[in-house]
């Protein structure tokens, strides 16, 4: 097992259950809240967040093979949970580039460093209420 696969396990099972409430009141984080495709379970996922335009994008350092993104788009969206506000999100599409210009250069550098180039990008969707 790769040293990616393993931190993002590490992650999964521990770094994200204790520091991910925290973390996704922070400035730039979020928690998305997706679905699980198989189980239907509800999970919540600590993200850096990053806008571009109506769009928001998340870099995918362990890939687009994670679970969470496989669950934000088989589930065709998710809601993204940051400060407290909640945003509804679809229209999701991972794709590769080597200089996303939505992320910082200082945060590039790092992933260019580690080789992450895959991102995921969704937009704010409507949601109509129930009367």
């Amino acid at each position: 097992m790769s040293i990616q696969r393993r931190l993002a396990r590490f992650n999964r099972v521990f770094a994200n259950r204790v520091v991910g409430p925290a973390l996704a009141r922070l400035p730039g984080f979020g928690s998305l809240h997706h679905v699980g495709r198989v189980s239907g379970r509800s999970y919540r996922t600590p993200v850096k967040v990053f806008r571009q335009a109506d769009t928001y994008v998340f870099s995918l350092p362990y890939g687009s093979d994670s679970d969470w993104v496989k669950n934000v788009l088989a589930a065709e969206g998710c809601v993204l949970v940051t400060g407290r506000r909640r945003i509804h999100l679809g229209d999701p599409q991972v794709y590769v580039a080597e200089e996303e210009t939505a992320i910082p250069a200082p945060i590039r550098a790092i992933l260019n460093r580690v080789k992450a180039h895959e991102y995921l990008a969704l937009k704010p969707v409507r949601v109509s209420s129930s009367p």
